[in-house]
């Protein structure tokens, strides 16, 4: 405070006697101005990195995601100071607020699957658990209805398709797109809501035929898949919101965009301590720690896709 008293006043007085009457060193002033210019010059320094970090995430990243970016890159920071670099220079995400959107549940419960899972998300390869769900995408022409298929394991989407039409074979067809990239091995566990989509005869048969189990959630309890909540929060709150679709065409490709390009490849993941679903993905193949026997083709599989 004294240092600090000394620099704003030293235009009126004298460095010396403000010393005196202070009673602080000459030395020790003139030690702390260094100090304060050299923090300037590195808290600019980090500044500039944040703000590509920032830009060439689509300006999605808060201070979480953008501290574990610079950690990657070697920048020694306090996620309380990139917070506070951010705030004092009006960098922040702009995403925007979460929204809700349901399904109509099956009415017959002979059609319903058990809960597999019991809000358990973590699982310890790759191709052991998927989850999925089906929600809404506004457009112009109409409703775009999307369904997503997701690999808990990495957060990974394998799977989607969308449609003018919300009905079994919108779902059949996300899971068949993710099995043709993935060929995952017999017993698999699919996991959804109890939508009549995932409780048709369409889509129970053709898992069965593929030697999927399937596991359905509670009624009415969105955390039995707050995994796909998760990701739907995300997709929206994003990128959708940013967006004024004329027709469902133009919403789909720019879906499979912010999907494949952005999501899958890039965007970091907390659950994933910070890295992309593809690089947690090849880090875990890499590591040679897997504790599943995984086919060759399905190796070569998880790496193109």
């Amino acid at each position: 405070m004294k240092f600090e008293f000394m620099k704003n006043h030293a235009n009126e007085f004298k460095i010396g006697k403000m010393a005196l009457v202070l009673q602080v060193s000459r030395k020790g002033y003139y030690k702390h101005l260094r100090r304060n210019q050299a923090k300037k010059i590195i808290n600019a320094r980090l500044l500039r990195i944040i703000r590509v970090i920032y830009i060439e995430n689509r300006e999605l990243y808060g201070s979480p995601r953008i501290h574990g970016e610079l950690v990657k890159v070697g920048e020694r920071c306090s996620r309380k100071k990139v917070a506070k670099l951010m705030r004092k220079n009006g960098i922040q995400s702009k995403i925007r607020k979460q929204w809700k959107v349901t399904t109509k549940s099956s009415k017959d419960l002979t059609k319903i699957a058990p809960n597999l899972l019991e809000q358990n998300f973590t699982t310890e390869a790759p191709n052991l658990v998927w989850v999925s769900d089906i929600t809404y995408i506004k457009t112009r022409e109409g409703w775009l209805y999307l369904a997503v298929t997701m690999d808990l394991f990495s957060r990974k989407i394998v799977g989607f398709s969308t449609s003018k039409r919300i009905d079994a074979n919108l779902v059949v067809r996300a899971l068949e797109q993710a099995i043709c990239h993935r060929m995952p091995a017999p017993g698999l566990i699919h996991h959804s809501d109890r939508g009549v989509q995932y409780t048709s005869n369409e889509f129970r048969d053709f898992a069965k035929k593929c030697g999927i189990k399937l596991s359905m959630s509670g009624k009415g309890n969105c955390y039995d898949n707050a995994a796909m909540e998760s990701f739907f929060h995300t997709l929206k709150t994003e990128h959708v919101a940013f967006c004024n679709f004329i027709t469902r065409a133009e919403a789909t490709a720019s879906i499979f965009e912010y999907i494949e390009v952005f999501y899958n490849r890039e965007r970091t993941h907390s659950t994933l301590k910070y890295v992309s679903p593809l690089q947690f993905e090849q880090r875990y193949l890499i590591s040679g720690q897997s504790r599943m026997k995984l086919a060759q083709p399905a190796i070569e599989a998880i790496i193109n896709f």
